[in-house]
């Protein structure tokens, strides 16, 4: 088995989604978006409330510093705002705006395409096979991080 490939298949898997994506968004007309966008307004599609950075961060796998970067190109963009706690003033919110409202159907349709894309020819034992081998993968090298901390 060529196992050495290991590492320009993943990489290259990945370089093909992001086209993917960019593709799909630029037919839907949402060009101002970037697939790294996506896992940011899925958070907060999905939780249908607001989020701390701390908590997007958290539900993205992305240290806070990227997330906050994203979050503060989506709030130039006017998807996402930010909002003070009443109670503790030390918190800060991210929610929706109604521009992310009005394309939630747009990014869902998005979002199923890339799976469908992704699982073509799957059948159902393969899909959570290769979900399961991914989540080894990936915990293998977070333990071995994890060592430098």
């Amino acid at each position: 088995m060529k196992d050495k490939y290991i590492i320009y298949f993943i990489s290259r898997t990945k370089a093909n989604m992001i086209k993917f994506i960019e593709n799909k968004l630029k037919e839907n007309d949402l060009t101002d978006l970037i697939p790294t966008h996506g896992n940011i307004l899925t958070a907060l599609y999905e939780s249908d409330k607001k989020l701390t950075m701390k908590e997007i961060s958290k539900k993205i796998g992305k240290d806070k510093s990227t997330v906050t970067s994203l979050v503060n190109k989506l709030i130039d963009l006017g998807y996402v705002k930010k909002e003070k706690c009443t109670k503790d003033k030390r918190v800060t919110y991210i929610s929706l705006t109604q521009k992310a409202k009005n394309i939630e159907d747009k990014f869902n349709f998005i979002s199923s395409q890339v799976k469908e894309t992704a699982y073509k020819d799957f059948t159902k034992e393969e899909k959570e096979e290769f979900l399961r081998l991914l989540r080894k993968l990936s915990s293998n090298f977070k333990i071995e991080n994890d060592k430098y901390i």
